[in-house]
């Protein structure tokens, strides 16, 4: 069966769900033994923030990426995540889902949240027909996630080591029985009507 083009894949909860972000040592060991952002977390500026683990493991390589060595995995609360999408606009214009280009500068401007959809990557980090959400936060939202939605977090370096480490030595199964356990999000249809090109 295909998977559908974009859909939110993600480990969640009835009450959770949980998505990643890379940063400094500086930033991310306090983070993780705190379970929340330390007062060097900049709460002005925009955060993105990955559903797809691989994606996360695409976009710092594995941990070994300058300003990227330490991996957490943020437990967030679902109202939250959905607050998020719901107040969401697309990273970039779309003919026929805006008025016009003008139209979606001004929904953008207004957004706390912005989404786009980047092919979601395998074992090897090589693209996948499907898609993967990231979704940016800024603002009232960045605060919020920082300060309300947040419900632990958990350093999750080790464990992108150990699986890169099992990749290089073409053991992908073994690696494959590591992955965080994503499933499709249940996300109401009017949470991603207005996110989905």
């Amino acid at each position: 069966m295909q998977e559908p083009q974009r859909e939110i894949r993600a480990a969640h909860t009835a009450s959770t769900v949980t998505v990643y972000q890379a940063y400094a040592p500086e930033i991310g060991l306090p983070a993780a033994r705190e379970g929340r952002f330390p007062a060097a977390w900049k709460r002005d500026r925009m955060t993105w923030i990955k559903p797809s683990f691989l994606w996360m493991m695409y976009r710092c390589g594995w941990a070994t990426k300058a300003g990227q060595e330490t991996v957490l995995a943020v437990e967030i609360n679902r109202a939250g995540f959905e607050w998020a999408l719901r107040n969401a606009c697309l990273s970039s214009y779309v003919p026929g889902m805006h008025t016009d280009r003008a139209a979606w500068q001004r929904e953008l401007k207004r957004s706390a949240t912005r989404v786009q959809w980047d092919p979601e990557r395998d074992l090897r980090l090589r693209p996948l027909p499907h898609r993967s959400l990231q979704l940016g936060l800024s603002g009232e939202a960045a605060r919020r996630y920082a300060d309300e939605w947040t419900v632990a977090i958990r350093d999750v370096t080790p464990l992108a080591h150990e699986m890169h480490a099992l990749v290089r030595n073409d053991d992908l199964d073994a690696a494959r029985a590591l992955l965080p356990r994503e499933q499709t999000y249940p996300a109401a249809e009017e949470l991603l009507s207005h996110l989905r090109p």
